[in-house]
């Protein structure tokens, strides 16, 4: 190898690979698949909670609503804690909301001590608030569904920037559009809402490398 050629292969690995590279991974997070926004702006939860304690921004946030009956929503509140909380309740800005009506403290507090029996309980947050203020809280999520005395089957995933997101080509959803995962599946969970709660939180780790990479050029 003549030293021409090896004066341009020092260059190339010097300087013409590392901007390669570079434009590469920049590609590939301006191409990540994103999950889609269905429903922007949703109210902020501190809204209807009276300790003002819990909020939706800058948080990755599964909402779920117990309604008046609580021993009606256990179980699927209690798939919803094995199948989404303990995988990923470690992520800093991870938490599960469950709102529910005041007049139902007493069941609720009962609830949290079955679950809280075998479940590290740092990012469940439990709010009640009046039955107004809740049906007002999820009429801003406009899916295509109502509460039922304040209940619904299905749990939902907001993003920081208090969106709700959800599938637009969802086979079992009526028009393709997913806006909510039921929680009285475990297949669901396993199969649609776990994958998508990874790929938010993707988003956000891309997002987080590529204004790292950025402040370093």
């Amino acid at each position: 190898m003549t030293n021409r050629n090896k004066k341009r292969i020092v260059l190339f690995l010097l300087f013409i690979l590392p901007l390669f590279l570079y434009l590469f991974l920049s590609s590939g997070i301006n191409n990540f698949a994103k999950l889609p926004i269905l429903t922007k702006n949703i109210i902020d939860v501190s809204n209807i909670d009276d300790t003002k304690s819990s909020t939706l921004k800058n948080k990755i946030s599964v909402i779920c609503f117990l309604g008046n009956d609580i021993d009606k929503a256990k179980g699927g509140l209690f798939n919803l804690n094995e199948k989404i909380y303990k995988p990923f309740y470690d992520f800093k800005d991870f938490q599960i909301l469950a709102i529910y009506p005041k007049t139902k403290k007493e069941e609720v507090a009962k609830l949290k001590e079955e679950i809280g029996a075998f479940t590290n309980m740092v990012k469940w947050k439990f709010i009640e608030s009046s039955e107004a203020e809740i049906n007002a809280f999820y009429e801003s999520f406009k899916t295509n569904s109502t509460l039922t005395d304040g209940y619904i089957t299905e749990a939902y995933l907001i993003d920081k920037e208090a969106a709700l997101r959800g599938r637009t080509d969802d086979d079992d959803a009526k028009d393709g559009k997913l806006f909510g995962y039921n929680m009285t599946s475990v297949a669901e969970l396993n199969n649609k809402m776990k994958d998508d709660v990874k790929v938010v939180l993707a988003e956000y780790r891309l997002a987080l490398k590529k204004n790292n990479a950025d402040r370093e050029i």
